[in-house]
């Protein structure tokens, strides 16, 4: 079976990633870097691929099977829609587009032309979410009642003045962070139809929010609390738990979700279960069964982009689509507004038009 070739769209950091993956990929191979700046010539000549200026340049002279979009957010739809419209196969990294509006109008014309769109939400191909969701679908924690996370770090002062925007509204965790959050909690809860929300910039005083406690209702019912804060000490964030990106230091006795049910709890991503032996005899009052699931852990991106090559050749449809895309945006774009606001934020519109 030929190698995919795959063309990667900017050569910051997460296109970066994204190339050393593609280079050690066996089903796949980094055809072409396509970004304006000088530094990506040193890139492309240390990979050995042709550089490109723009998309275009691209598409005429070299097509490939598949790109990947690494682009500034403010780019993401004007490329998206290129590479739709040149009929190719494209991984555009989250978020699907920088307001509701736009995505909307790009999932609209993906949807139409029938070209793939992949989002780039990778941490939806992470074994500990496919095991936790395994886990729930199989009933062990019965109905589901609460999911209680967390994604509390602290971002050092040099990520502020490396750039300046960041000190200013849309610069925040909520819609810097919380849409990888929001993934998450749609993958394992379901759909997320309320929001309701408190922001605080007491700490470091920017014009931008720093720390933000979100309520959550689901569609099924069950109701779920988020505390988001990138300045606090805490090492209660995917990042710092999951041990699936190496650069930042791990604690494996961490949590960020625990997510609760009429028959038992699990926190995640440590697996560890507290569920009732005997579903008749449940009680505050009765000694849980104690265990931990068995996981395996691999790179999200490796897989995210295994999946992709599937998706190119036609054996697979993307599993975040355009459409799930809009709406982690929406769930976002609804916590920025009910923060700002101060009131319950209903999403159940946008649910029901994502069916």
């Amino acid at each position: 079976m030929n190698r995919i070739r795959i063309a990667v769209a900017g050569a910051g950091y997460i296109g970066r990633a994204h190339m050393a993956v593609a280079q050690h990929s066996e089903t796949c191979m980094l055809s072409a870097i396509v970004d304006p700046s000088p530094a990506a010539a040193a890139l492309a000549a240390e990979a050995r691929v042709p550089l490109y200026r723009t998309l275009d340049e691209l598409l005429e002279r070299d097509r490939p099977d598949g790109v990947i979009l690494a682009t500034p957010n403010q780019l993401h739809v004007e490329h998206a829609l290129t590479c739709v419209a040149a009929g190719v196969p494209t991984l555009l990294e989250k978020p699907i587009a920088p307001t509701v509006g736009q995505a909307e109008m790009l999932v609209g014309e993906v949807e139409r032309s029938g070209v793939p769109l992949l989002i780039g939400h990778h941490r939806a191909h992470s074994p500990i979410m496919a095991r936790a969701r395994q886990l729930i679908d199989e009933g062990r924690l019965g109905k589901l009642v609460a999911v209680m996370g967390s994604a509390v770090f602290f971002k050092p002062d040099q990520y502020f003045s490396d750039a300046e925007w960041r000190r200013k509204p849309g610069g925040g965790p909520i819609l810097l962070n919380m849409i990888h959050e929001v993934h998450n909690l749609r993958m394992l809860c379901g759909d997320i139809v309320a929001v309701q929300a408190m922001s605080s910039h007491a700490t470091r005083g920017f014009p931008v929010e720093d720390t933000v406690a979100i309520n959550l209702r689901f569609a099924s019912g069950a109701l779920g609390s988020f505390m988001l804060s990138d300045t606090a000490a805490c090492a209660r964030s995917w990042e710092q738990t999951s041990q699936e990106n190496k650069a930042y230091p791990s604690y494996p006795d961490e949590d960020c979700y625990v997510i609760a049910g009429t028959f038992g709890s699990l926190s995640v991503p440590t697996m560890r279960l507290k569920t009732y032996g005997k579903t008749e005899d449940r009680s505050w009052w009765k000694p849980f069964d104690l265990s931990i699931a068995a996981l395996t852990r691999d790179d999200p991106l490796k897989l995210q982009l295994a999946h992709f090559e599937r998706v190119i050749r036609g054996t697979a449809e993307p599993l975040v689509s355009a459409r799930d895309g809009l709406q982690n945006l929406r769930i976002t774009e609804a916590i920025a507004e009910a923060a700002s606001a101060g009131s319950i934020v209903d999403t159940t519109p946008a649910v029901a038009a994502a069916h």
